[in-house]
């Protein structure tokens, strides 16, 4: 089985008090993590504002599938990202899937940002590169977007997929929801009216179960 890392957002929307023109400047969200409606674990993802527009993101994510309770699969996962306004100037991530360690490493450099990938070597991305970060808005306008666990620079797609009513924080809650598609299953992340991150749905191991995040 294998696990695409998911990070959290918040949807482009009008600006509230806790948010400014690149996102908000701090925040915390914790998830728990379903695999076909039944617990495996918790992500939590902490937002801390810094001097100017620098912010530091820090993820860590803990799953545990069992199978008759003996345990079929553990992921671990540690990520901590810098960013300067709307773009990525830093990234440390680490990675435990099911036994297979991955790290990536990313610096900017100039005007670019130099990226140390999992299967090793370097890449250099031009300009204002993003990183799967749900949290901020400007993802959603984005064609690329830098996967932390892999530090491969993704072709993606956002489209809107529409209204709904979903499971949050304990209650029933309007959302509206967007599909993110790339390499891997297609991501649906929903959103409250203020634009809070609420869910995230993806299929998982080759779209045969159905993984899913629900704040808490």
């Amino acid at each position: 089985m294998t696990m695409r890392l998911l990070t959290v957002a918040l949807l482009w929307l009008a600006c509230s008090a806790a948010t400014h023109a690149e996102g908000p400047a701090s925040g915390s969200w914790n998830f728990k993590v379903l695999l076909d409606d039944k617990p495996i674990g918790q992500q939590s993802f902490t937002l801390t504002k810094g001097e100017g527009d620098k912010r530091e993101l820090r993820s860590v994510a803990s799953f545990n599938v069992k199978f008759f309770g003996v345990t079929v699969y553990r992921y671990r996962h540690q990520n901590s990202e810098q960013w300067a306004g709307d773009c990525l100037v830093g990234l440390q991530s680490t990675t435990d899937n099911d036994g297979t360690p991955l790290a990536v490493k990313a610096r900017k450099e100039g005007n670019q940002l130099v990226v140390e990938p999992a299967e090793g070597g370097s890449i250099a991305l031009d300009g204002c590169v993003m990183s799967f970060a749900y949290w901020h808005p400007q993802l959603l306008k984005q064609t690329r977007l830098l996967n932390a666990q892999s530090g491969v620079y993704e072709k993606v797609r956002v489209e809107l997929l529409g209204q709904t009513k979903v499971e949050a924080q304990g209650k029933t809650v309007d959302a509206t929801c967007y599909t993110i598609f790339g390499p891997g299953q297609p991501i649906v992340l929903s959103y409250s009216a203020q634009g809070d991150w609420l869910r995230l749905e993806s299929a998982v191991s080759d779209g045969k179960r159905k993984l899913t995040y629900v704040r808490e």
